[in-house]
Order: C-alpha cells, then sequence, then structure tokens
C-alpha cells in the first residue's frame, strides 16, 4: 500500500510540473495513470481540471473540479479552480457562489477576496463590490488588484474624480504599466482636463508606441482642445494600423471638416458609409452641406436621422440653425418645439427657440 501512495505522489508530483511546462498530453496521462489506482483522487481530478481549463475547456474542467468536490468537498484548488471557470464563461453569480465557500476556509485570502469583488463590479452590485475592495486594502493597503478594481468601478459610475484617487495610487506603485497610464488618461479626458490627460497618453506611447487606447486618447484630447491638425495625426496614425477602422475614419473626416479640407472630410465618411451605415458619417456629410450653404440637403439627412435617434438635441439644433439660414424661422422654432415636447430639459434648444421668439 505504501509502494502505492509512493507511486501515485510522484506521478502527482511530475503531472503538475509538466502542466507548469504547458505539456498537457504527457500530464493528462500521467494523471489519468493515478485514477486507476483511486479513481476519487483529489490531485488527479484537480489535476486533470486544471489542464482542460487552460486549454479554455471549461465546461471538461467543470466537470472534473464537481467530481472532486463531491468527493473532498472542502478541496480549495477545486473550488478555486471551478469559480474561475464559472469567470471565464461570465457565470459571475456561480463563481461568487463557489468563492463564497471558500472564503469559509480563509476570509482573508486577498486573491480570492479581489476576485469576489470584480465579479460584484461585472454584475453592477458596486455596493457590495466597493466594500470587498475595501476590505483588501486593509488587509493589503497597496493591492494592486483592489486599487484597480476600485479604479474601475468609479469609473463606471462616472465619479472620474475617485477613480483617479485609485488610479493615482496605482500610478505611484506601477509607474510604467500601461493600463493605468491609458486610464489616468481616460479620467482626465471624461473630465475634460485635456492637458493632463496627454501626458499619461504621451507616457503610454513612449512604452508602447502602437497602443490603440493611447493614440486614441491622444487624438481624443486634441479635439477637445480644438487642436484639430494635431489630432488628425494621431487618427490617421490609427487608421493605419486598423485601416477598416470605422469610427476612426469618421473622426478624421471631423477633423478635415473641423480644418476646412471638406473635400477630403467628405471622402473619409463616404469611406465609413461604404462599410456601413454611420450615423456619425452622415452627420458630417449633412454638416459640410450647412457649411456650403446646402442648407435643404442638410436639413433632408439631418432630418433622416432624426428617425433613428428622436432624442439627440443636436439634431434639432442644427436643422433649427438651418431653417434660420434659410429665413424660415416658423419651421425652426416647431423643429425646436419638437424636442421640447419630449419633455427632455436642454439648455441650448430652449435659450435658441427664446431668441427666435
Amino acid at each position: 500500500m505504501s509502494d502505492e501512495k509512493s507511486k501515485i505522489s510522484e506521478l502527482s508530483k511530475h503531472g503538475y510540473a509538466l502542466i507548469k511546462e504547458a505539456k498537457f498530453d504527457e500530464a493528462a496521462s500521467l494523471f489519468n495513470e493515478i485514477m486507476t489506482y483511486d479513481e476519487e483522487n483529489n490531485y488527479a481530478l484537480v489535476g486533470l481540471g486544471d489542464i482542460e481549463r487552460k486549454r479554455k475547456n471549461y465546461e471538461g474542467a467543470i466537470e472534473y473540479y464537481k467530481r472532486c468536490i463531491a468527493f473532498h468537498p472542502g478541496n480549495k484548488y477545486a473550488l478555486i479552480g471551478l469559480a474561475d471557470c464559472y469567470r471565464a464563461l461570465r457565470q459571475y453569480r456561480k463563481a461568487i457562489d463557489i468563492w463564497e465557500k471558500y472564503l469559509n476556509q480563509d476570509e482573508q485570502d486577498v486573491t480570492i477576496l479581489t476576485r469576489v469583488a470584480d465579479a460584484f463590479r461585472k454584475v453592477k452590485e458596486f455596493d457590495k463590490s466597493r466594500e470587498i475592495y475595501l476590505k483588501v486594502l486593509e488587509l493589503d493597503k497597496d493591492n494592486p488588484y483592489a486599487l484597480t478594481g476600485l479604479g474601475y468601478l468609479y469609473f463606471d459610475l462616472k465619479d472620474y474624480r475617485s477613480a483617479l484617487e485609485y488610479w493615482e495610487r496605482m500610478y505611484r506603485r506601477d509607474p510604467g504599466n500601461i493600463k493605468v497610464l491609458t486610464s489616468l488618461g481616460n479620467c482626465h479626458r471624461k473630465l475634460k482636463t485635456f492637458d493632463q490627460g496627454l501626458e499619461y497618453f504621451k507616457k503610454a506611447l513612449e512604452i508602447e508606441p502602437d497602443n490603440f487606447y493611447a493614440l486614441f486618447g491622444m487624438a481624443d484630447c486634441y479635439r477637445g482642445l480644438n487642436e484639430h491638425e494635431k489630432s488628425l495625426k494621431y487618427w490617421l496614425r490609427i487608421l493605419e494600423l486598423d485601416p477598416k477602422n470605422k469610427v476612426i475614419m469618421t473622426r478624421v473626416g471631423d477633423a478635415y471638416r473641423n480644418l476646412g479640407d471638406y473635400e477630403r472630410a467628405e471622402e473619409y465618411y463616404r469611406r465609413a458609409l461604404n462599410i456601413e451605415f454611420d450615423m456619425y458619417a452622415v452627420l458630417g456629410l449633412a454638416l459640410i452641406n450647412k457649411e456650403n450653404k446646402d442648407y435643404l440637403k442638410a436639413i433632408e439627412s439631418l432630418s433622416g436621422l432624426l428617425a433613428n435617434d428622436p432624442k439627440n438635441p443636436r439634431l434639432y439644433l442644427e436643422i433649427a440653425e438651418c431653417y434660420l439660414a434659410l429665413d424660415q424661422k416658423e419651421k425652426a422654432r416647431e423643429t425646436l418645439a419638437r424636442y421640447m415636447r419630449l419633455g427632455i430639459k436642454n439648455t441650448a434648444i430652449s435659450r435658441m427657440y427664446d431668441e427666435i421668439k
């Protein structure tokens, strides 16, 4: 019997070593050999589950972990593996249930606590998520996963100043982290503190020159500062890397339009529309028509957009301005009144309506 135990132990150690080397077939063969001695062996069942999880065969992994838990209800490796599978499948509620069973054994495991907090954040239970992240920070004051999670949580809640607080703590801890740099930049972009956002995006590009989020952030910050020539440089750089990106094509079109180069602007708007319908490309073409004093054509395009986006105040404002340019004040007022009848307050709409009146 002792020889059998020794054999199982040897096979198990070798199997886990092979998993670390990503030699999954060889490892599985050893774990299956263990099963011939002991079909309830926890090391073999967890090992086989780990192999399937690493192969992203989550359903197969779940079966092994469940078999292990059936024989060994408190096995923490099976519990963690099972929860991680549910997380990978975005079945966050199931993952939370399993992690909480594990925490009954070790309620101060910060790694698992952050995973639970992440899962609650994903299902938008922000209060529970925040409570657990803060508990982790009590146990480990600079825990990177808790700081990162709180940054994302407050960003999701549009509390960008609170998000900045946690991202800045992460930055002090890890100043070369691309995700931290772009997240800081995005907070400043949302707060419209574009100059500060640019600093973080620049640092990200020094580390990773082709990073999409850093290039996008640079372009969007310059757009926010009305420095359209600089923004155009970064929009075009993104298009070099992703030549069929419809959204970026419309941004390029916007930049050329704001620079007064309507011919190139129209070219990029039409390129976007050749991929599929894009509201912003149609809007851009309408605004070019407006600039060219082709007001009726602009009104036609803008009115068509209203069918898809009837609560967009900008469309009503642009149509009203076209009618005013045509000296059709009543039609301008009626356009604005249509928006006001939706029961949505908008200062710009009300101001223009009162000025016409």
